[in-house]
């Protein structure tokens, strides 16, 4: 039959210019030889949660503006927002959220992250808090030009999908609307790095004008093209590679071979067309979940964890017709105009989307069973005014590592709490101060990854994620 053009038809993504590094040996649970201190004991058990799915918001989300509001600050640094009352006593929520706040016993909020990074701005932030590692002098002395590298530490998405017993075709990590961010500038810290290029999430694309639409860059199958045209020249292939003996034994053709029978995999199974065809979705469900490319990513995110995919990152895909008016590209990078970004685009359609996806899984009996965060590089400075929108005057927000909040559902996680705080400006962490490495922790032990030793291409074991602890009070 026709491989039907407008369903989504998907390949492995993964082979990322220069990001592979021999073949890194996951160890089993009962290796004797990994080394002794590692994050978690043998036999520690973890959460609940089957799947995550990672709502990373691109540019750096307001914590002052959001959900962690400071009403008795002075007026510099509070804003004009003010906070509402949920269906959690223990949370407050930003009054342009009022969908989310009806769900806000589901939530639970970190209030105390401190992710400071050498440079302040999002290519290390993006590195800490996707990985949980402390970025190197190189993201320092690069700036925009550090490039992801073959040695960096591994995405957290690859570290759980490696490690998560799979029945399903689909990858175990998938990304979608975008790859953060247009190259050359791809952000570092999310691939599998020194994990190895094999467990790299796969990348789909989605439209801001075609929200339905969802596409794997790497491989699009004409509509012209048959099954059986297909499998001709798979075929074709296989008869050609038997000559190549001795070049097949290299690792990097063993792991090239792997990317080829994931991708027929893929391409061949009903599964794949199905999941990825959002228009089976009532429409009722749709308009629950609002009309943007983002939107549709997170209901996609839950066809996805339906399909048992353990790890699922949507990355919020800016909106250029904003750019100019937020000073930024679009997305949460608020330069300028913060609170008019924020009210008018922001968080109207963070809010539907969002709210709808807890309500959403809640309703399926799923919520459980999946792991939901909330995330983004970091924070935006408490204090207003960025000389890069006139200061004061240009009501923007500037970059702020130093102090960002985290929100958790699902999975385990005991909801309507808030854990640990920042101080009264929102500038630094307070009480209970955790660390982007804490916060990776944490969703390790929620999806029971408890096994972080790996060996590198030199058979030298060595951990995935050294520093942190899982935040156990949230459980």
């Amino acid at each position: 039959m026709p491989i039907d053009r407008r369903s989504f038809l998907v390949a492995s993504a993964s082979g990322y210019a220069g990001l592979h590094l021999g073949e890194p040996k996951l160890l089993s649970a009962d290796d004797k030889s990994s080394p002794e201190g590692s994050t978690f004991r043998q036999g520690t058990r973890g959460g609940k949660a089957k799947s995550v799915i990672l709502f990373f918001l691109c540019g750096g989300a307001s914590h002052i503006d959001t959900w962690d509001m400071k009403p008795d600050a002075p007026s510099e640094y509070r804003g004009p927002f003010s906070p509402i009352a949920t269906s959690s006593p223990e949370i407050k929520l930003c009054e342009h959220l009022p969908l989310l706040a009806k769900q806000a016993h589901h939530l639970s909020i970190v209030h105390s992250v401190g992710g400071t990074v050498n440079t302040n701005d999002h290519h290390a932030g993006y590195y800490y808090n996707l990985t949980g590692h402390v970025p190197d002098e190189t993201f320092k002395t690069q700036g925009n030009d550090r490039r992801p590298y073959s040695d960096d530490w591994p995405f957290m998405g690859s570290v759980v999908s490696s490690r998560a017993n799979r029945q399903t075709t689909l990858p175990g990590a998938i990304t979608l609307p975008h790859m953060p961010s247009r190259k050359p500038y791809t952000r570092p810290g999310q691939f599998a790095a020194k994990l190895g290029v094999e467990f790299d999430p796969l990348y789909v694309n989605g439209s801001v004008d075609q929200p339905l639409v969802f596409q794997a860059p790497s491989l699009m199958v004409s509509g012209d093209v048959t099954r059986e045209q297909f499998l001709s020249k798979q075929q074709l292939f296989k008869t050609l590679d038997t000559a190549r003996t001795e070049f097949d034994s290299s690792p990097q053709v063993r792991i090239w071979k792997q990317h080829q029978e994931r991708t027929m995999n893929l391409l061949l199974a009903s599964e794949t067309t199905t999941v990825f065809d959002l228009e089976q979705e009532p429409i009722s469900v749709r308009e629950r979940y609002g009309k943007s490319i983002n939107a549709m990513s997170l209901l996609l995110a839950r066809r996805l964890v339906q399909a048992e995919v353990p790890f699922v990152t949507v990355f919020w895909k800016e909106n250029e017709k904003i750019k100019d008016k937020c000073k930024s590209a679009g997305g949460w990078d608020t330069h300028g105009n913060n609170f008019g970004c924020l009210k008018d685009h922001l968080l109207p359609e963070f809010d539907k989307a969002f709210s709808a996806l807890v309500e959403d899984l809640a309703d399926h009996d799923m919520l459980d069973e999946t792991l939901l965060v909330v995330n983004s590089e970091m924070g935006r400075q408490p204090k207003i005014g960025d000389r890069r929108s006139g200061g004061v005057s240009g009501g923007g927000r500037d970059h702020w590592t130093h102090c960002q909040s985290v929100l958790m559902a699902g999975g385990g996680i005991q909801g309507g709490q808030s854990f640990g705080s920042s101080d009264r400006f929102g500038e630094y962490p307070s009480d209970h101060p955790v660390t982007p490495a804490d916060i990776t922790k944490t969703i390790y032990h929620a999806t029971g990854t408890h096994d972080l030793i790996a060996r590198d291409s030199q058979n030298r074991p060595f951990s995935l994620l050294e520093p942190g602890n899982p935040i156990m009070d949230l459980f």
